[in-house]
């Protein structure tokens, strides 16, 4: 009996640490992060190509569907969504890369990279691909052009908190070798395989007098997934760092500063869309300004990819450190 009872207290100590731990952090489930609301969108596409009408799905509450082609633009919901309406050279089509999939009792995200196809004789004759992607942010629509796409997405929200990770649930599946595809025919080979991939950036913005937007990355997050894994994983965790992480080991090119062609947009005081100049690294002691979150089905950039690639997440949220 009594080799029970010290067998019991030395379990008690053993766990006390572990359990102490945890209750110093909390995670915060992101607005809509749940994946459960979801609004349909109807588009009919131009009679040019078919007339079909395809649906779109927007992370949101809104329950009536969102007809006539209006272009959407959430006044409720932080994310957006690379499905989107397109009209090039006065021909309409929808582009579906995002899906609501049933998960229990309720729903998960589903990303698809795929390639839309338009054919228009003496009009028009393009594929492009696209990933799959969920972000923290707006889509500008409609989509007229394929030129410089990152400068149609205002890329963050404004956000002061500092988490420590971003958690979510996932499975995966890759995709193999990666296309270029962008133009006619089947595009070219990108020499290199397919990845999922989810980042999570904070910023600290501002705007100079000639309507150009500065920021500082305070702090990164960063990983791509080149298994496939069939099983839901729950509550998986990518760390934030904090300040100049050039030099560590879990640094890799692609978390470097976004500048030139790499950089993200958003819309600066005038309303108009410029490009979000990352001067240099901040600390854990700076000021937040914004958050960027973003989930992909590929990661090699703007239509590469391959359309096996699939990505679903579901219970996105941040979590923190209690003090």
């Amino acid at each position: 009996m009594k080799l029970n009872i010290k067998l019991t207290i030395l379990s008690i100590i053993i766990l006390l640490p572990t359990f102490i731990f945890a209750q110093k952090e909390k995670f915060e489930l992101l607005p809509y992060g749940d994946m459960n609301k979801w609004m349909v969108r109807e588009i009919k596409e131009s009679f040019v190509i078919g007339g079909n009408t395809q649906y779109l799905y927007a992370i949101t509450d809104q329950k009536d569907t969102l007809k006539d082609n209006t272009p959407y633009k959430s006044t409720k919901s932080p994310w957006a969504t690379s499905s989107v309406l397109a009209t090039v050279s006065g021909i309409t089509k929808g582009s579906v890369t995002v899906f609501p999939e049933k998960r229990g009792q309720g729903y998960a995200a589903k990303l698809e990279t795929r390639i839309e196809r338009v054919k228009v004789l003496g009009v028009i004759n393009i594929n492009v691909l696209a990933s799959g992607t969920i972000f923290l942010g707006e889509m500008l629509e409609p989509i007229t052009d394929t030129k410089d796409p990152q400068s149609k997405l205002v890329t963050g929200i404004p956000f002061s908190k500092k988490p420590k990770a971003l958690q979510f649930d996932y499975k995966v599946i890759t995709g193999g070798p990666s296309r270029r595809v962008n133009g006619m025919g089947k595009g070219t080979d990108a020499n290199r395989n397919d990845m999922a991939e989810v980042q999570i950036l904070l910023q600290s913005r501002w705007e100079d007098k000639d309507g150009n937007i500065h920021a500082k990355r305070i702090a990164t997050g960063w990983q791509r997934f080149d298994k496939t894994i069939s099983n839901w994983q729950n509550n998986h965790r990518i760390p934030v760092h904090y300040g100049d992480i050039t030099k560590e080991n879990y640094y890799k090119n692609y978390m470097q500063l976004r500048t030139g062609d790499m950089a993200y947009y958003t819309r600066n005081s005038k309303g108009k869309m410029v490009p979000i100049l990352e001067e240099g690294w901040g600390n854990a002691t700076d000021e937040v300004t914004h958050l960027i979150v973003q989930f992909s089905s590929s990661n090699g950039g703007p239509y590469i990819g391959n359309t096996d690639s699939r990505f679903w997440i579901d219970n996105i949220g941040l979590v923190y450190d209690i003090k």
